[in-house]
């Protein structure tokens, strides 16, 4: 099979405003021993990709490209002997033609090189589209409601901005384990659909005191774990919804970073604060196949509904209005943002 010796990728050369974004010719990747190779169908769009685009995270060296999911099929297998004869990679049974998503940064480009162990295989049943739009979200949830917080029946739980991607797939988790949804959002129009993915009860924080209607909803007890997105506009509310010996689960910075706290904020509730990231809940091969055909074995079945909200082009433009799109507050995204890449 021959390949071009360039790829067309959205890239930035320097941090900053929307406007350093633009989709660029860059070279062909070079696969090391043990990677795949993969011909991408579809990038997901994700916060933490204007976070990289801001300079709020680390990056190396310039040109960088950007996107932590994509979808596709495979074009190349490792040529590392080992790899090969591993166990954990016989399990995946890739082949070329197989069709795969991954979680890694750098990923929207027509062709990527990935290492196999952070290579998704995709069941038969489920679209390109589909699995672009729910792995990076959707391990984060199944992750986060497992071992984050193991989410029980009976629990009260409240999700912050439930009617995006990743708060409509933490709802339908939490309601699957029992619990009580409670979200928050910005329109009724959002909120009528995130009762649709399992929310109990939605909060309008537009025009609603959440703190209030939580404590309300909760018999005055508050709930027993935050899933918070949203970050600095929302962080210092939880402590105050949030019950004796709750969890606060931080997950996003979405309004920006919180501000630092001394640990004895915790003390008066006997709480438990974690920052968490899913890469460290999926960071051996072992527990990233675990996680991974736990997410799409709940998808093929029809468990767990992926919602697109739109799908952008592969350009400058597209790449532009995605992220616009994404971080606009109180903007009418419900639901996954998609690039649209290459052929499925």
């Amino acid at each position: 099979m021959s390949f071009p010796t360039t790829v067309k990728a959205i890239a930035i050369d320097k941090t900053g405003d929307i406007d350093v974004l633009e989709v660029k010719d860059l070279p062909f990747p070079k696969p090391a021993p043990g990677d795949v190779l993969i011909k991408v169908a579809y990038g997901g769009v994700n916060f933490i990709d204007t976070y990289y685009r801001k300079g709020l995270y680390p990056i190396k060296s310039f040109p960088q490209i950007l996107g932590m999911e994509a979808s596709g099929t495979v074009v190349g297998l490792p040529t590392d002997a080992s790899v090969l004869a591993n166990d954990e990679y016989k399990k995946r049974a890739l082949q070329v033609g197989s069709k795969v998503a991954v979680i890694l940064p750098g990923v929207h480009a027509e062709y990527i090189a990935v290492p196999w162990a952070k290579v998704f295989p995709v069941p038969a049943n489920v679209s390109l589209l589909t699995a672009a739009a729910a792995t990076l979200q959707g391990l984060t949830a199944v992750t986060f409601v497992e071992e984050a917080y193991r989410v029980k029946p009976g629990d009260f739980v409240l999700v912050h901005t439930v009617a995006g991607g990743f708060g409509l797939l933490l709802a339908q988790l939490a309601k699957k384990a029992g619990a009580t949804v409670i979200g928050t959002t910005s329109t009724p129009e959002k909120a009528a659909i995130a009762k649709e993915h399992g929310a109990d009860h939605v909060i309008l924080y537009t025009k609603e005191n959440v703190v209030e209607r939580v404590l309300e909803l909760t018999g005055g007890e508050g709930v027993h774990v935050v899933y918070d997105g949203v970050g600095k506009d929302t962080f210092l509310d939880n402590f105050k919804l949030v019950r004796r010996k709750g969890t606060l689960v931080s997950v996003g910075n979405a309004s920006g970073p919180v501000d630092p706290i001394a640990p004895l904020k915790l003390v008066e509730k006997n709480l438990a604060l974690l920052r968490p990231t899913m890469a460290n809940y999926i960071y051996t091969p072992e527990e990233a196949r675990y996680y991974g055909e736990k997410l799409f074995g709940y998808i093929s079945r029809g468990e767990l509904k992926i919602t697109i909200h739109k799908q952008y082009p592969f350009s400058t433009e597209g790449a532009r209005e995605a992220q616009t799109d994404l971080t606009t507050k109180g903007g009418n995204t419900v639901g996954k943002l998609v690039y649209k890449i290459g052929d499925d």
